[in-house]
């Protein structure tokens, strides 16, 4: 089981591919604060949802100062796809190797059904203008997380 990262701990950096296969880098949103979440895959409802809350308050989060960015291990074709089919504005970026959410501690053991499955952890990290942790949340629920995210930020 990979380690939770907890508030304080330095963000592992990451470069990823987007839907476009453009890289995006943590290091890119330096001196804003960053909304990383982590989904298991591109395209199933409860991700869609997901996606979906925080591409409706983007703009909300992003006069607050909160960039976001979506991960999952899909490939930048499925995320394209995911994109175009539900009209998402959030970035979205693929880690096939699953590196960076092991790294961030949002890939191990869960619980799935009642059973024990090795996957992603549906996790939201945010991270601040210097690059650590604020707050790690794991095995987060899809649908009403973006609306507690706000409440708790007090945004």
């Amino acid at each position: 089981m990979s380690e939770r990262l907890q508030p304080g701990d330095t963000a592992p950096a990451f470069t990823l591919p987007d839907a476009d296969g453009n890289e995006v880098s943590l290091a890119d949103h330096k001196g804003r604060k960053v909304i990383v979440y982590f989904y298991p895959a591109a395209l199933t409802p409860g991700c869609t949802k997901q996606a979906c809350d925080f591409t409706d308050n983007l703009a909300v989060l992003a006069q607050a100062g909160y960039d976001v960015i979506g991960v999952s291990p899909d490939k930048p074709e499925k995320l394209a796809k995911f994109r175009e089919q539900e009209h998402l504005s959030v970035t979205l970026v693929g880690d096939p190797s699953k590196e960076i959410l092991t790294a961030y501690g949002a890939f191990g053991e869960k619980k799935l059904y009642g059973k024990t499955v090795t996957g992603v952890i549906r996790s939201t990290v945010i991270v601040d203008e210097e690059g650590k942790v604020e707050r790690a949340l794991y095995n987060v629920k899809a649908t009403g997380h973006v609306a507690k995210i706000i409440k708790d930020l007090g945004i």
